[in-house]
């Protein structure tokens, strides 16, 4: 049975005014122009994200299943149809057992992959991860995982300046997993030299690096300005400024740019007291901290409202769509199963009301309640 959903849809290329997407079975099957078509709300591809710790009070830091079923499950509600579950630094002996946790959940569609935010991060810029854990890149030990996950392992970030960090850099590209740089205080010939190993995604650009200046650029002008990089922005008002993040997405371009939440267990809950990687957490005004220095400790963002957020900086709709879906897909190698409105892609869809709240989420061709 062929189901149909109507409005303005909104296309790799563009926006259909009056559209439809036609679905069959767990399939898009058509995306076509019904001039007859009156319905106002946005007809969106599900969002994917590419860097996320937890929310709904669950987590995917501790590496349980039951936990990581239930933070996708929340970020479902808000339209995300695909998400990586995004660990923290810990001890070796977590990251393997996280991914023998995991591997069963990415094979299921639960999961999107697993994505290691640390532990081979910079002590100067490690941010809210947790000191304790950082170390040097370990090719013996990425390996292991990427062995044990069997192709559940679909990113890991780490700073480039570091002891072994380029030949990781290798390794991880030549295993197919996204390498991607963050929480670093490298320079910017560094930097570029992690790029031209294979690096290919910028972990919350601007956050946990070492900052612009105009005679050491640093990280973040290097990462703006290698063509096959992908740079991912924090949109919630916190991490950046508005108009950082216009600003950064005009130069990075939709197909560059990936809009992520890196929230934490506390997004969708009230304010209190948290933990995030074995470490003290506070809430307030929806805005996570650590409770020993004040650091932001990721977010309490969910992808519609980041959509919001982008919108309101500035960004056109179908551009911040772009980010929210087409280009973290394609970032993280999925572009060709999911992340836009196009025949033959997973009927992941986001129904919108004009305020681009959540109206309804389809993922592979079910509505979810």
């Amino acid at each position: 049975m062929t189901t149909r959903v109507s409005g303005k849809v909104v296309t790799p290329t563009g926006v259909v005014r009056q559209g439809c997407v036609e679905i069959d079975g767990d399939r898009i099957s058509a995306v076509a122009e019904y001039p007859t078509t009156r319905d106002g709300h946005w007809v969106v591809p599900g969002f994917v994200d590419i860097h996320t710790h937890g929310g709904g009070g669950h987590t995917f830091t501790t590496g349980d299943p039951a936990s990581a079923r239930a933070a996708a499950a929340f970020h479902l509600g808000h339209g995300t149809t695909s998400l990586l579950a995004s660990l923290v630094s810990s001890p070796f002996a977590l990251m393997r057992d996280a991914t023998a946790a995991f591997a069963p959940l990415v094979a299921e569609g639960v999961l999107a992959g697993i994505h290691f935010e640390g532990p081979y991060l910079s002590g100067a810029r490690c941010g809210a991860q947790n000191p304790e854990f950082l170390r040097d890149p370990s090719v013996d030990e990425l390996t292991e995982l990427v062995d044990l996950g069997d192709g559940a392992v679909r990113m890991v970030t780490l700073a480039p300046e570091l002891p072994g960090a380029l030949d990781a850099v290798k390794l991880l590209v030549s295993r197919g997993v996204v390498a991607a740089v963050g929480h670093t205080d490298a320079t910017y010939d560094e930097t570029l030299a992690a790029v031209a190993a294979g690096a290919s995604v910028g972990t919350h650009v601007f956050n946990g690096m070492r900052p612009v200046h105009h005679r050491e650029p640093g990280p973040v002008l290097a990462l703006l300005g290698s063509p096959n990089v992908v740079c991912e922005f924090v949109a919630d008002g916190v991490h950046l400024h508005d108009g950082t993040l216009a600003f950064a997405a005009s130069v990075a371009g939709a197909d560059r740019t990936a809009l992520i939440t890196d929230a934490m267990a506390a997004a969708g809950m009230p304010d209190g007291a948290y933990e995030l990687g074995g470490q003290a957490v506070t809430v307030a005004d929806g805005v996570a901290r650590l409770a020993r220095d004040a650091s932001i400790a990721g977010s309490t963002l969910t992808m519609d409202a980041a959509l919001r957020q982008a919108v309101g900086a500035g960004i056109a709709v179908p551009d911040a769509v772009r980010m929210l879906s087409t280009t973290p897909a394609r970032a993280i190698g999925l572009g060709d199963r999911v992340g836009a409105l196009r025949a033959g892609l997973r009927a992941d869809l986001v129904v919108l009301d004009d305020d681009l709240n959540v109206v309804r989420v389809m993922r592979a061709g079910d509505w979810v309640s």
